[in-house]
């Protein structure tokens, strides 16, 4: 008899020292670090660029997934993102170089950065929620919280697409 499937992150409680209006934040990452680590054990690294039906690849979305966050992040720190930061977005267009490792290297780019974001979440004083914070170069207003909800939703968001095409050109393959 199998062990039973453990309980999603949001059920397993709150994640220490995270204020608790940004609990769910906290879970959807880590469960999105969780999932992601799961789906690409093993992952083929030259299927990594692949685009059935033309869709975004595999290797889009886990770039994607770490930088997209990282950059919400700054602008929730009220901070304009690095050459750095730029230089890794124009990155995200594929086709990455793939060698042997770059599977494992973006996943744990990815996990790297959902640490940095329990981080911030737990330095986050839940006065500041409702503050406007600036987005993108054009500092279109949203707020603290909106951001950091933002963050979440978005890496979800990125998260079923992973799934759903590290499924599909796995089959194919």
């Amino acid at each position: 008899m199998s062990s039973p499937a453990p309980l999603e992150i949001w059920l397993r409680g709150p994640i220490a020292g995270v204020p608790p209006l940004l609990q769910p934040v906290a879970h959807a990452l880590l469960q999105a670090r969780d999932e992601v680590r799961t789906a690409m054990q093993d992952f083929p690294p030259e299927l990594v660029n692949e685009r059935p039906g033309g869709v975004a690849s595999v290797g889009f979305h886990l770039q994607h997934l770490a930088g997209v966050l990282d950059r919400l992040l700054t602008y929730a720190r009220q901070e304009t993102l690095t050459e750095a930061q730029f230089a890794a977005f124009n990155a995200e267009v594929p086709p990455l170089a793939i060698s042997h490792d770059t599977v494992e290297k973006l996943v744990q780019e990815f996990s790297s950065t959902v640490e940095k974001a329990l981080a911030q979440l737990r330095a986050t004083d839940e006065a500041t929620l409702t503050e406007v914070r600036g987005v993108g170069r054009a500092q279109v207003p949203s707020t603290h919280l909106g951001l950091l909800f933002h963050a979440a939703e978005h890496t979800m968001r990125h998260l079923g697409q992973l799934l759903v095409t590290a499924q599909w050109v796995r089959s194919l393959a």
